[in-house]
């Protein structure tokens, strides 16, 4: 009976260190798909959300800041046609 126990516990030792082997593997698989999505995403000249949104304000801005002078001349051309 000692030796059944044996066995089952060198199955088990192996079963858990296989375990362990598989979970490393899964761990450097991953953390190469991710160099290589990196690489790849950066070869393509995308931008990161943080500039996406940094030139939609931008552009929010310059909308307004023209809506601000089309005003303005449209009230200096009005001006300009109740002077003649």
């Amino acid at each position: 009976m000692q030796t059944r126990n044996r066995l089952l516990d060198d199955v088990s030792q192996l079963m858990t260190n296989a375990m362990g082997v598989a979970q490393g593997a899964r761990t450097e698989a991953e953390t190469a798909m991710k160099s290589l999505m990196d690489r790849w995403l950066a070869d393509r000249d995308f931008v990161t959300r943080e500039e996406f949104d940094a030139v939609r304000a931008m552009t929010q801005k310059a909308r307004e800041e023209n809506e601000a002078l089309k005003a303005r001349l449209a009230a200096l051309e009005a001006r300009s046609d109740n002077a003649s």
